[in-house]
C-alpha cells in the first residue's frame, strides 16, 4: 500500500502586475500543489517579511521553512520533491 507523502504548506506571496507571480500560479497548478496567496500590495506586513528574508520583488515563495526569490524552478521543484 502506497502512502502519500503530506504536501509541504506553500504560500506564494504576489502582486498584481507581476508576470512571474502568474508563472508561478500556473505551474503550482499544473503540479497539483495547493498555495496560498498573499498580494503584498495590500498586506505591507508580508511585504516586510519577504524583505526581512532578503527578497526584494515578487514572486516570493515560502515552502515550508525555506524562503525563495523569484521563481527558481529548480529549486521548487527540489523542494517540493517534483521530478522533472
Amino acid at each position: 500500500m502506497e502512502t502519500k507523502k503530506k504536501q509541504k504548506s506553500v504560500i506564494l506571496f504576489t502582486s498584481p502586475s507581476c508576470v512571474w507571480c502568474t508563472r508561478a500560479k500556473n505551474y503550482f497548478r499544473k503540479n497539483k500543489i495547493r498555495f496560498k496567496e498573499i498580494d503584498i500590495t495590500k498586506d505591507r506586513k508580508a511585504a516586510k517579511d519577504c524583505e526581512k528574508h532578503g527578497c526584494r520583488g515578487v514572486p516570493v515563495i515560502l515552502i515550508g521553512s525555506q524562503w525563495v526569490c523569484g521563481f527558481d524552478q529548480k529549486k521548487i521543484d527540489k523542494l517540493l520533491g517534483i521530478k522533472q
